[in-house]
């Protein structure tokens, strides 16, 4: 696959019209609802599923194959960062309003992080190839290991990272608007939301680790890894506030996810061995996700209801845990 310069700038000056184009319209702090959140996601989707389309056409049916699958693989895998996120956002009692800004720039920080452990995988498949079964294994044993521990949830409080920046950052028991930091006793000091941030940005790059070598079993081509990579980011922010009130929905998503990434570390074991092709590969994630998922509904539809009475439209915080 030759990919020109020229392509690359391209690629690249889409996403950041459509970075800045997110932050216009949201450039006044406000909450996101469900009908706003399903618009842009529906925009995110369509720029992805166009620019396959365009791989498509111009590199031909077998790249176009790679980079959806790469795009549903991630797409997928950002729903388990959904999750977190509504934990650490339901801890620090997050505004509503000023979430979206610390999602955009945790998303603008995600692409940067995730562009250069791309680079980096890429250069380590290419001097290499034997690292390709490190891969494999690993996706292996972190679909068994996220299989076992899928009921367990993400205590905040007891973040390793959190308390080294308690630790050495200042810190103000308020929010101040939108603000990470503000300037008191002639000192500048970190708000809470700065601190979201970058326990934010600490969990995509754990999910990264996954997420990053599960699309380097569907393909190799750094510009296809890339691309999926950042436009199923790009959609996020829309798809945590259009699912954030739902996730307690997807009981069986983490396992299906389990699934998804014992596949493809299986198939990335049995490179030498069996050449899968890339529409087999791309249907099983499919089917995995779309199994886990109509499970998940067909079990909580009972419950949804309920939960809806409960606490309308409003992130619940684990356990009751509030803190700044």
């Amino acid at each position: 696959m030759v990919v020109e310069v020229w392509v690359w700038a391209a690629v690249l000056g889409v996403i950041v019209v459509m970075l800045a184009a997110d932050l216009f319209a949201h450039r006044r702090a406000h909450v996101v609802g469900v009908r706003e959140a399903a618009a842009w996601s529906a925009v995110w989707v369509a720029l992805g599923a166009g620019f396959g389309g365009i791989v498509w056409w111009v590199w031909g049916g077998e790249f176009a194959a790679q980079y959806f699958a790469g795009y549903l693989i991630e797409k997928s895998l950002a729903v388990d960062n959904v999750f977190v996120f509504t934990i650490i956002f339901g801890y620090f009692a997050v505004p509503r309003e000023h979430q979206h800004r610390v999602l955009f720039y945790g998303v603008l920080g995600a692409l940067v992080f995730r562009a250069a452990f791309i680079a980096a995988g890429s250069v380590l498949i290419a001097s290499f190839a034997w690292i390709l079964y490190v891969f494999g294994a690993f996706l292996v044993a972190t679909g068994v290991r996220l299989a076992r521990h899928r009921d367990e949830t993400v205590d905040p409080g007891r973040s390793l990272v959190l308390r080294l920046f308690r630790r050495f950052v200042p810190v103000t028991a308020d929010y101040h608007g939108s603000k990470f930091l503000v300037r008191q006793g002639g000192r500048w000091v970190a708000t809470p939301l700065l601190a979201v941030l970058v326990l934010i940005e600490v969990t995509d790059i754990v999910f990264a680790v996954d997420s990053i070598p599960a699309i380097f079993a569907v393909t190799q081509e750094t510009f296809l890894v890339f691309t999926s990579n950042a436009f199923a980011i790009l959609g996020l922010r829309a798809m945590y506030f259009l699912l954030a009130d739902l996730v307690h929905r997807f009981v069986y998503l983490k396992l299906g996810l389990a699934l998804v990434l014992v596949w493809v570390g299986v198939k990335m074991l049995l490179l030498d061995l069996v050449k899968i092709p890339t529409v087999v590969s791309l249907a099983v994630v499919a089917v995995l996700l779309a199994a886990a998922v109509t499970a998940s509904w067909l079990r909580t539809r009972g419950a949804a209801g309920e939960r809806a009475k409960d606490a309308p439209g409003e992130l619940v915080p684990p356990s009751g845990q509030r803190d700044t």
